[in-house]
C-alpha cells in the first residue's frame, strides 16, 4: 500500500513540478514587462497596467482560475481547453498572469530601488540607456530582488495545489484520493513531506544564491 500511495504522489508531484516550472519560465519575463509598464512615461499605460495589476492581486488566484477555465465555455458555448492538456493550459495561464503580477511589483521595487546617481553616472559617462540598465541597475535588482522573489516564487510551490479545483491531480488531491477510497488519511500528511523536500531545496537553492551575490554589501 506504502508503495502504491508513493507512486501516486509522485504522478502528482510531476504536474505540480510542471505547473511550477511552466508559471516561472512565462512569469518572470512577462513580470518584467509589466513591471516597465507601470513605469512607463506614458500615463494612459502605466495606469492601465497598474490597474490590471491591482484587480489580479486583489481577487484570488483560486476565483482567476475558475473565471479562465469556466468562463469561455459558458460566455461563448465553446469551451477552448476541451482538449487532453487543457485543464493544464487553463491553469497555466491563471498561474502566469497571477504571479506575473506579483513579480512586476518585486521588479518595480528593485528597479526604483537602485540611486538615481548611479544612472546619471552613467549617462554622464557617455553610456546608452540599454548599457545603464544591464551593466549597472540590473545586477544591483537582482541582488535586491532575490529575497522577496524567493517567498513567492515558494508560495508558488504551495499554490499549485489549487490545481484541484479544475480537476488536476497534484499532490493534495492524489493523496486525498485514498481518504475517499479507501478510508485512510495517512497519505495526505505523507504529501506534506514532499512539500517540505520541494520548499527545502528551493531554500538551499535561493541561500546559495544570495551568498553569490553577497558582493554588493
Amino acid at each position: 500500500m506504502f508503495l502504491t500511495v508513493t507512486l501516486s504522489l509522485i504522478e502528482g508531484l510531476g504536474s505540480a513540478l510542471q505547473l511550477f516550472l511552466l508559471t516561472l519560465l512565462f512569469a518572470l519575463p512577462l513580470g518584467l514587462i509589466i513591471a516597465f509598464g507601470s513605469m512607463s512615461k506614458c500615463r494612459p499605460l502605466s495606469a492601465a497596467t497598474n490597474v490590471i495589476v491591482w484587480i489580479i492581486r486583489g481577487t484570488p488566484l483560486m476565483l482567476q482560475l475558475i473565471i479562465i477555465f469556466y468562463g469561455p465555455g459558458m460566455w461563448f458555448d465553446n469551451n477552448i481547453w476541451a482538449f487532453g492538456s487543457g485543464r493544464m493550459a487553463a491553469c497555466v495561464l491563471a498561474f502566469v498572469i497571477n504571479y506575473a503580477c506579483y513579480f512586476s511589483v518585486i521588479y518595480r521595487g528593485g528597479i526604483e530601488g537602485v540611486p538615481v546617481g548611479q544612472r546619471e553616472a552613467g549617462e554622464v559617462l557617455g553610456m546608452t540607456k540599454s548599457q545603464i540598465f544591464f551593466k549597472i541597475t540590473l545586477l544591483q535588482v537582482v541582488k535586491r530582488i532575490v529575497p522577496p522573489m524567493s517567498n513567492e516564487i515558494i508560495t508558488l510551490v504551495k499554490d499549485t495545489s489549487l490545481a484541484r479545483i479544475i480537476a488536476i491531480v497534484e499532490l493534495i488531491k492524489a493523496g486525498e484520493s485514498y481518504m475517499k477510497s479507501d478510508g485512510i488519511t495517512w497519505p495526505l500528511f505523507y504529501t506534506a513531506v514532499f512539500y517540505l523536500l520541494f520548499v527545502g531545496i528551493l531554500t538551499i537553492l535561493f541561500n546559495w544564491v544570495e551568498k553569490k551575490l553577497s558582493y554588493f554589501r
